[in-house]
């Protein structure tokens, strides 16, 4: 394993330069490390300061791929010499065929496309209610999902903390909680027209939907003749170790969403749905100025044929095996650690203390991590993750908990 500097980060001229710009002209709204990262390549990236980092949440989810994969890179540049943008009331080639291979890799149907997982969610609020001239505005959630900060998008999203000081709440949608199917059944009524759900809660801590919760939503969308929408914008996209996260539950949506590591980085969303409902979205209705623009299109194709070709989702099996066997065997050593949960590139490492100082102690080693929920450690690796990429994060990580551990 390479040798680990585990000294604060320095900060030098150029950082303190930095930061001071930020802090006379950028809102403060995200809390931020005092690291200055300035370049990346697949599961590294290097600060101002020249220090080097093993990053196991690249782009917050976003750099499935790693930073800066090559055939992205590639097509982007190709790409925004020809055409940098055009509006969505022409024809581009790139769009089209983006559609396609997402629905031949889905369940068929057609694309909307946006530029984030939260507009995307907004669309799917749209076309639940457009589907009955919205007669049936009603849309059931669960606690512990996270759907987004614009306005119907958090108000979809059942966590109170995300709502404190924006109220009133958009009317409509109806909190469950997870697992539950009684409640959600005792909450459809004659106005509820969709269930929004994530098959596997990220924010919420990596949690997978129980056996036999998602098959019972379908059935319950069935009877009353509801739109079933499967929030997979953490989840999609080959994450898993499957396409789409719903692929390993054997449950069909009538809609996803799709953005974070759409485009390997780059900023791009999409909703996918069927045929007969896409018709709901007509034009006037819903709209993305971006959206679906021939750089995020030409991003997005080259993201699927590099997974493709290089056997990506295969890799993520792998990956996830090693994760899960050296992450058990450190919980059964460590009493700090009381579950881990993986599927695929989604690991969730649940503590029995305030996440935040591992976080710290983890960066301390130059391993990139974050904490959810308060007290589950997230990693989101990317699907290139190398065998001993994955040893080397598990010790910092593993150093991390024990010096944490030996503190309480």
């Amino acid at each position: 394993m390479a040798s680990i500097d585990s000294s604060p980060p320095a900060v030098g001229p150029r950082t303190q330069a930095i930061f001071d710009t930020f802090n006379r002209y950028v809102v403060p709204n995200y809390r931020r490390f005092p690291v200055c990262l300035v370049r990346g390549e697949g599961s590294r990236v290097w600060d101002a300061e020249g220090r080097e980092y093993l990053d196991l949440f690249p782009g917050w989810g976003c750099n499935l791929l790693g930073h800066c994969p090559g055939p992205v890179v590639k097509a982007v540049q190709e790409q925004i010499e020809r055409l940098i943008h055009v509006p969505n009331t022409w024809y581009i080639e790139p769009q089209g065929e983006w559609a396609r291979l997402l629905s031949e890799r889905s369940f068929g149907g057609q694309a909307f496309f946006c530029n984030s997982g939260t507009e995307a969610n907004e669309a799917a609020i749209k076309l639940v209610r457009l589907r009955t001239e919205g007669r049936r505005y009603k849309i059931i959630t669960f606690e512990g999902g996270f759907h987004g900060r614009t306005m119907g998008s958090v108000s979809a999203t059942a966590q109170p903390k995300y709502h404190e000081g924006l109220g009133p709440m958009v009317a409509g949608f109806q909190y469950a909680p997870h697992g539950d199917l009684e409640a959600v059944r005792r909450l459809v009524d004659d106005q509820t027209g969709g269930i929004m759900v994530e098959p596997i809660l990220g924010e919420g801590g990596v949690v997978p939907a129980p056996a036999g919760f998602l098959e019972g939503l379908r059935q319950i969308a069935d009877e009353h003749d509801l739109l079933l929408v499967f929030d997979e914008v953490q989840c999609g996209c080959g994450r898993t170790g499957k396409w789409f996260g719903y692929q390993h539950f054997g449950v069909t949506p009538d809609v996803m969403t799709l953005a974070k590591s759409l485009c390997a980085g780059f900023a791009g969303g999409a909703l996918l749905t069927t045929t007969e409902h896409a018709q709901h979205l007509r034009p006037g209705m819903h709209a993305a100025t971006f959206g679906g623009n021939p750089v995020a299109a030409a991003a997005g194709i080259a993201a699927i044929t590099m997974i493709e070709e290089q056997g990506l989702l295969a890799n993520v099996e792998q990956a996830a095996d090693r994760f899960r066997e050296r992450l058990e065997a450190l919980r059964e050593t460590c009493e700090l650690i009381r579950e881990v949960r993986v599927l695929g590139m989604m690991i969730g490492v649940q503590l029995a203390c305030d996440g935040a100082a591992v976080v710290q102690a983890c960066l301390d080693r130059n391993l990139l991590v974050n904490c959810t929920q308060g007290s589950v450690i997230r990693l989101l690796p990317a699907m290139t993750v190398s065998p001993a990429e994955v040893d080397e994060g598990c010790d910092r990580l593993a150093g991390a908990i024990l010096d944490v551990a030996s503190r309480q």
